[in-house]
């Protein structure tokens, strides 16, 4: 049973994850169905990302009961490994993400919503890292991605000594992009979206590679992607090609 749905609507991608009873907090098979997920809009035509989650919760992080029966090895092997590739994929999506945060964002919810280049809060929210009051750490790059975009101070006060934001107190810190009332969330993405779809599709998916390239997220990944694109489209990889094909030397004059 799919728990996080994806729609295709011409140049949107929407990921909603679609687990309410549980506060959309992610068990394995959502990390894995994650990390798929973003495999198909890499591939499509989108060229932006709605991320939602269905009812109260934007995401109430990963699921206690998922994790707390795994030993130490296979909790770092698999649980964090695992959830670090799928919010990697996210995060490195070539469209950019707009998070709708419209329910509460703790935990690996605050690192999912991380992953995006937008996020949108409705005023109800609430945004913290609770994880060293259970005794673990914010596994899924919540010191890592999270202080590069946030800053290691805030970081701190939600990590460290386990400060809750409101959604203003989010904006004022830079955790959130923006403010809305309670229920215009969606809409609000939507307006986003239409903004970003109307700029130059080439150049966005351009600057959002070097943006994350700047960051430190994928340089290595960004600099072969771009140098790839441009001898692919050079003269020398024809003229290559057709030598390999008829067997002879190529002439690169």
């Amino acid at each position: 049973m799919s728990r996080i749905a994806l729609t295709l609507d011409g140049p949107v991608a929407r990921l909603t994850l679609d687990r309410p009873d549980k506060l959309n907090a992610l068990d394995a098979a959502m990390v894995d169905e994650l990390a798929a997920r973003c495999r198909e809009v890499e591939r499509s035509q989108a060229r932006v990302v709605i991320l939602s989650g269905r009812g109260k919760a934007f995401c109430a992080g990963g699921d206690i009961t998922a994790w707390s029966g795994e030993g130490p090895e296979a909790f770092g092997r698999h649980w964090i490994r695992d959830g670090h590739a799928a919010f990697d994929a996210l995060a490195r999506l070539r469209q950019p993400v707009i998070a709708v945060l419209d329910g509460h964002a703790l935990g690996g919810g605050l690192e999912l919503a991380a992953c995006a280049d937008l996020r949108i809060a409705e005023a109800h929210i609430k945004i913290g890292q609770p994880e060293t009051g259970l005794g673990i750490i914010p596994g899924w790059s919540g010191t890592q991605r999270a202080v590069r975009r946030f800053g290691a101070q805030v970081v701190r006060r939600m990590a460290l000594f386990g400060e809750v934001f409101s959604a203003e107190e989010a904006l004022a810190l830079g955790l959130v992009d923006r403010v809305v009332a309670t229920g215009e969330a969606p809409a609000a993405a939507d307006e986003a979206a239409a903004r970003l779809l109307a700029r130059g599709p080439r150049a966005t998916e351009l600057t959002k590679m070097l943006i994350n390239a700047a960051e430190g997220e994928e340089r290595e990944r960004v600099i072969e992607a771009l140098a790839g694109t441009v001898a692919a489209a050079s003269d020398e990889l024809a003229e290559g090609l057709a030598a390999f094909r008829e067997k002879r030397r190529p002439d690169f004059g």
